[in-house]
């Protein structure tokens, strides 16, 4: 079976769009716009963006390997059918791993009347040969059975992680914006966990209720009376156990969100790490986790304790069962309606039925537990890139200059730009709409909700978490459809593929990640250098004390996140990863924030030669990195105010100046020349 790893295709960065939506994004700023006949015989009509509505609509239903993401029942249906076989197969060895408990019973009784009672060895050999293949047949399907367990919970738990990895390929930069990564994390983790135990079991249920039906017939053709019992004994017991399933599935809730918030703050105090200890706040931090940690534990035992008592009742329940059949097959014996051989093989099929219906028992808690994480896990799965595909797609011409008409920011094309402000964040949203990305102003929604909730109080919570999101998520679809605002000579952003535009502008900016590898796969990730062009991008980014403290050279291992490098060295390194790219256009977010000023002023005169002839816009307040500009633009409150060469500006604007000095003053509190 070629199942694993399970195979799972990529998720489109873009929805198709409708041919008609670009001139109906131009309506819009004319006036109201106009209803279309989309067919000349139908006479229907179709709204603005129908169709766009129509592709997501049939994203979230499922199709070519993409999951269902109409509801968790739904997911869960789709996760179990696509492996459909191995569940199946998984089912059948069940069945014949099951047989001696299935068969064994009836043979033992007939071994009994035939060959004890009825005296005849010839038939005791014959039962006690077949009851031994029987238990040689279900041993080596057992076997069996316990390599297809494996097999389908690992396909489920990769396949789930797969899908989340997929959906952060495709979402990119909007997943953070939209969900905490906590909880993208612990769907990745222990909800892909839930969906390996919920296919592992089903395929155990299925294999039961064969079973459970064969004994059934046997016990209805031997006495209805008890044949009854068994048949509808099953079914009440998991109707018993149904209430203690709600209170159950609450307390696994809270357990996880307990837990997916732990998971949050665990991120969050990794990727600051190196601040908290600059400021003292590994202390403060610590705790906080600590004691969320107890949260999480607390959380765990009250949802153990409610498992240990549905549990409990389907034993005691499957216990009451076993002694009332063997009462009344005692009685039948007495009354002669039943032979001893009839009463042991009861007896026998009493024993057995406890482990199908606990198998029913663990099936349904399984199964509450899946749902709970389906939930999380299709909230975010069903989440689709606010980017539409162009009606008609233009070819990007890079060599041309590029317009921002919200701040009227200017790049003539082979020239170094450079953009200095006051507020850094005005220019890294600049960078942000340059490469087409979307402006982080707004922290991502969860779905959690506080835990003390109860009944309608935290219907009425979730509810308004949803509607939050959903407002979120159209404010996203909003801000990236119609024009962009950008514009690469007279093609405007949106007129271009998503693809094209990765391929063609780079953004590398301060949140920029050094990857666990070895130095030349964070160098060059896709194997495409020279060792000449290579040792250029490090010798540009001044990071050639990066290769020679790196044992091993170009296959030394970096760890993840960079860690063992200073802020400093990470920055150059990113910078090298960025330049070796070579894009026709590339947009630099302070490269140089952690570098000391002598570091600094080498990038600076070697970028500028590095990058000779090719379009470069440098976000940057830096004295050292302006001076080699060949046109530096100010930028206040969102707007350009001033351009001109860094002496022109220096000399007769003064806010350009004040900005300017500002950073002159920061970069003397710079102790010993150290990076920062």
């Amino acid at each position: 079976m070629h199942d694993f790893p399970p195979a799972v295709p990529g998720f489109t960065t873009t929805v198709r769009k409708h041919p008609d939506r670009q001139a109906l994004d131009q309506s819009r700023v004319a006036g109201p716009e106009p209803s279309r006949t989309t067919g000349a015989a139908s006479g229907t009509r179709e709204q603005p963006g129908e169709l766009q509505t129509k592709d997501r609509a049939a994203a979230a239903r499922g199709s070519a390997g993409q999951p269902d993401t109409r509801g968790p029942g739904r997911f869960l249906f789709w996760m179990l059918r696509q492996q459909a076989d191995l569940v199946l197969a998984g089912a059948g060895v069940a069945v014949l791993w099951m047989m001696p408990g299935t068969l064994g019973p009836f043979i033992i009784g007939r071994a009994v009347d035939q060959g004890i009672t009825g005296g005849s060895a010839r038939a005791l050999i014959f039962w006690a040969a077949l009851l031994l293949g029987v238990v040689v047949v279900g041993a080596g399907f057992g076997i069996l059975g316990h390599t297809l367990v494996v097999r389908s919970w690992l396909i489920a738990g990769y396949r789930t992680t797969k899908l989340v990895a997929r959906k952060a390929g495709q979402l990119g930069h909007v997943l953070p914006q939209r969900t905490p990564t906590g909880e993208v994390l612990s769907v990745s983790s222990s909800d892909s966990d839930q969906f390996g135990a919920l296919t592992e079991v089903f395929s155990r249920a299925i294999g039961s209720l064969v079973a459970f039906s064969i004994v059934a017939s046997i016990v209805l053709s031997t006495s209805p009376r008890l044949g009854l019992m068994v048949l509808i004994a099953a079914p009440v017991l998991v109707l018993i156990a149904m209430p203690l399933l709600r209170p159950l599935q609450r307390r696994q809730t809270i357990e996880r969100n307990r837990a997916s918030k732990l998971t949050s703050m665990a991120t969050d105090i990794v990727a600051g790490l190196r601040i908290l200890r600059g400021v003292g706040g590994e202390r403060t931090f610590g705790e906080n986790y600590a004691e969320q940690s107890q949260n999480v534990r607390r959380a765990g035992v009250a949802a153990g304790i409610w498992q240990a008592v549905t549990d409990a009742t389907g034993v005691l329940f499957s216990g009451l069962f076993l002694v009332t059949l063997t009462w009344i097959g005692a009685l039948q014996v007495l009354d002669n309606k039943l032979t001893v051989g009839q009463l042991i093989s009861f007896f026998g099929y009493a024993l057995f039925m406890v482990a199908p219906i606990q198998t029913f028992f663990e099936l349904a808690q399984k199964a509450v537990r899946a749902h709970v994480s389906a939930s999380k896990t299709v909230a975010v799965l069903r989440q689709q890139p606010p980017w539409t595909e162009p009606a008609t797609s233009r070819p990007l011409p890079t060599d041309a200059p590029i317009v921002e008409q919200r701040t009227g920011f200017r790049a003539e094309p082979g020239q170094l730009t450079m953009v200095v402000s006051a507020l850094p964040d005005n220019t890294a949203a600049l960078a942000d709409r340059l490469g087409r990305y979307l402006v982080v102003d707004h922290e991502p929604v969860s779905l959690e909700v506080d835990e003390q909730l109860k009944g309608r109080a935290a219907s009425r919570a979730r509810a308004e978490r949803e509607r939050q999101r959903r407002e979120l998520i159209a404010a996203d679809i909003e801000a990236a459809g119609g024009a962009w605002g950008v514009t690469v000579g007279d093609v405007d952003l949106a007129e271009v593929e998503m693809d094209d535009i990765r391929q063609h502008i780079l953004i590398s900016d301060t949140r920029s990640m050094v990857f666990a590898g070895t130095l030349q796969e964070a160098i060059d990730p896709h194997a495409r250098l020279t060792l000449a062009e290579a040792e250029a991008a490090m010798h540009t980014a001044a990071a050639d004390d990066v290769y020679e403290a790196m044992p091993g050279g170009w296959q030394g291992r970096l760890d993840e996140r960079g860690r063992g490098l200073s802020g400093g060295q990470r920055q150059r390194l990113v910078l090298a990863r960025a330049l070796a790219v070579d894009p026709e256009i590339l947009v630099l977010v302070e490269p140089t924030s952690a570098v000391d000023a002598h570091t600094e002023a080498m990038i600076a005169e070697r970028l500028a030669e590095h990058r000779r002839g090719r379009t470069t816009i440098v976000m940057t307040a830096s004295p050292l990195l302006l001076h080699h500009a060949d046109r530096v633009a100010l930028l206040d409150n969102d707007a350009i105010v001033a351009t001109g060469t860094h002496d022109e500006l220096i000399v007769g604007e003064p806010r350009y100046r004040h900005v300017v000095n500002r950073a002159m003053d920061e970069e003397d509190t710079v102790i010993d020349g150290g990076e920062r």
